[in-house]
């Protein structure tokens, strides 16, 4: 298999990058290819003492920053990273693609260039939800749809789910609607229409979750609207950190005993290793014609590395064909409304 990572996306690249390559080269077997600037990848390699032949630097000289307008950068910089290694997936020459690079030039990247698979009508951002003391959760849409319809909403589900099965490996996931309320019929013309939609499928659809169940892994693939997607794992995020601020405060308050500080010191790494991104890889663009994963902005080696693992059971398990051969279902659902 050969993994391919953009070398000049993220806050962090492509130092960042090449280190976490580093690692997981340490972990598997597949053969690894950087993309970017040649010069600048090969000295962080160098520097990272790396000596083998595991890891190959592919040149492009362009790069598309957050600052440009994702269609036209997509457009006009033919030889950036994120162009020419879509390019790459789309001629067969790399299995899977990642990057932390411009969610909007990924996205714009990956319709123009890999195309949406036929059936499906919008692609999906699936994103891990920390859960404390339990298995996590996937999210989807967190900020691929801001608007969605009815028929969205079920293809997020069946492909989400399809993701929770094949790569994180639980069996058939349970399926829960964001909404205002659990009682059926209770929310907008959205919801309502979706929740009708998700109930005639075959997926494990238990109804409608609250938020505020989210957070106890009330079930395994939460669906929503990219909008709503979006403000949920962000807020999570924010009330993550400052859990583990308050948590780190304590401790130090209770470093004068030390039997107290050790007890409480595990419970604070427990707490930050199940809420940090970094530990669950990237984020999955389901519903176009090839493997995509975006990892966060400020990913860091840890990220780069568990995103790089992430991505074999990803192509392993034909994720991407089982979602084509899932939108006959969907369609038979949509055509008997």
């Amino acid at each position: 298999m050969k993994i391919l990572i953009d070398g000049m996306g993220g806050d962090h690249a492509p130092g960042e990058i090449v280190a976490g390559a580093v690692a997981a080269a340490k972990e598997i077997d597949d053969e690894i290819l950087i993309i970017g600037k040649e010069a600048e990848i090969t000295r962080c390699i160098e520097e990272k003492g790396y000596a083998g032949d595991q890891i190959r630097v592919v040149d492009a000289s362009e790069v598309i920053t957050n600052d440009e307008a994702p269609v036209k950068a997509v457009r006009t910089k033919k030889d950036s990273s994120i162009v020419k290694g879509l390019n790459m997936i789309k001629r067969g020459e790399a299995d899977v693609f990642l990057s932390a690079g411009s969610t909007g030039a990924l996205l714009a990247g990956g319709l123009f260039i890999l195309g949406r698979i036929q059936g499906i009508d919008r692609p999906t951002l699936a994103t891990v939800y920390p859960v404390i003391g339990r298995q996590p959760s996937i999210l989807v849409d967190t900020g691929a749809n801001a608007e969605c319809k009815p028929n969205n909403l079920l293809e997020f589900a069946t492909m989400g789910s399809i993701y929770m099965e094949r790569v994180i490996g639980r069996e058939n996931p349970s399926v829960g609607l964001v909404n205002n309320g659990t009682e059926e019929g209770k929310g907008t013309t959205l919801t309502k229409a979706a929740y009708e939609l998700l109930n005639k499928s075959h997926l494990n659809f238990i109804g409608s979750v609250e938020a505020r169940e989210l957070p106890d892994g009330v079930c395994d693939v939460i669906v929503t609207d990219g909008f709503t997607g979006n403000a949920i794992i962000k807020l999570t995020e924010g009330m993550g950190l400052m859990v583990l601020r308050e948590m780190k405060r304590r401790f130090t308050e209770t470093a004068k005993s030390k039997l107290g500080a050790v007890l409480l010191k595990d419970q604070l790494m427990g707490i930050k290793k199940e809420f940090n991104y970094a530990e669950y890889g990237g984020a999955p663009l389901l519903g176009v014609k090839g493997a995509m994963l975006k990892m966060h902005g400020s990913s860091d080696a840890l990220a780069v590395k568990q995103t790089i693992i992430k991505a074999i059971p990803y192509v392993e398990e034909k994720v991407v064909e089982t979602i084509q051969n899932s939108v006959l279902e969907i369609e038979e659902i949509l055509i008997s409304e």
